[in-house]
Parts: structure tokens; sequence; C-alpha cells
């Protein structure tokens, strides 16, 4: 088989993102960086591939790394012990619902506009890539549930990049379920944050 260029493109981006998600699960401030690459390698993966709405995902993704890593380095700089990973947080439930709220408005929005291109699947791209965003915003606050959005996510991605014949990418996401299972399992048991005030049950899956 010849090596093309989005071949290359392609494998590039999925060694880059396998590197940036393991370090995001180990909760190592590197792994922010290394996705902000990752992400602008996919971005013109993406286009190749007529992926108008997981290609401009990207620019937000960079958005949220750049916000993710200022919040991250802040936190760790103002800690008393530098060294030690940065603890998680837990949701409430009516966060979480609320959240999944505007997840679902903004993917009939970005579906409409979808339709008006040469994008195959509009509803269920724009589906996911809100998701997607919702999960990179719960990953910069340390949610641990953001793992389990992940898992979703991931699992659905598999097989909308295989039908689009992008087998690389479709063999990433399926890695990328299996490590949001271990950065599940890696926060799984990390005692959350202490929120004071609160008094609501925590969303603690």
């Amino acid at each position: 088989m010849a090596v093309t260029p989005e071949f290359l493109l392609e494998s590039t981006a999925v060694a880059v993102s396998l590197a940036g998600v393991w370090l995001t699960a180990r909760r190592a401030l590197t792994g922010w960086p290394v996705s902000l690459i990752a992400c602008g390698l996919y971005a013109l993966v993406f286009f190749n591939a007529r992926l108008y709405a997981d290609m401009t995902l990207q620019g937000f993704f960079c958005l949220g790394i750049l916000h993710g890593w200022h919040s991250w380095a802040r936190e760790r700089k103002q800690a008393s012990d530098r060294l030690t990973p940065l603890a998680i947080r837990s949701l409430t439930w009516p966060k979480v619902l609320s959240a999944l709220g505007v997840t679902l408005a903004g993917a009939w929005l970005w579906a409409l506009i979808l339709r008006h291109t040469d994008d195959p699947l509009p509803f269920l791209d724009a589906l996911l890539s809100s998701a997607s965003l919702l999960g990179q915003f719960w990953m910069a606050c340390r949610y641990r549930a953001s793992w389990l959005l992940w898992i979703v996510v991931d699992s659905v991605y598999v097989g909308l990049f295989a039908s689009r014949h992008l087998d690389l990418t479709a063999l990433l996401y399926a890695c990328f379920t299996l490590m949001a299972v271990y950065g599940w399992r890696q926060w799984r048991d990390l005692r959350p944050e202490l929120r004071t005030g609160s008094g609501r049950k925590p969303f603690n899956h």
C-alpha cells in the first residue's frame, strides 16, 4: 500500500492524540500542550474528510485546551505541593442535567447549519461535536464524570469515522474509549475536592 500524505498526516495525528489523552488521564500538565498539537493536526484530517463540524470543533477544542492548561497551571502554582497531581471534582445532578440540555440545544442549532453543507450525517456530527465540547469543559474543570461522557462519545465516533473510511482514526477512537475507561478508573477512587455550602447530592459515577 502506497504511503500517501493523508495517511502520514492521520498517523501523526493518531500518535500525538494518544499521547495527549494518556498524559491527561495521569493528570499531567503536559497533556494540554500535546493535545493542542493534536487538535491542529486533526483539523486538517477532518477538512480532507469533509467532516466540517469536527473540523470546526478542533478550533473550539484549542480554546478549551488553552483554558484547561491555564486553569491547571494556575492551580498547580497555588498548590502547596506542586509535585502532587491536582484533585478531581464531582458534579451535582442539576449541573449534569442542565449541561446535557444545553448540549442538545447546541447540537440542534449546529445541525441546522450543517444541513446546508455536504456533511453526510449532520445531526450525528453536530451532536457528537457538542458533547465533545462539554467533555472538554468538564475535563478542564477536572470533573470525574467527564470520562464517562468520553466513553460514550468516543464509542459512537468509532462507527462514524469507520463509515467515512478514516480507519486509523476509527482505531484511534477505539483506543480513546479504552483510555477513557482507564482515566475513569484512575479518577474513580480519588476523593473529590470538598465543596462547602452546596448540600446537593453529587453525581459520583
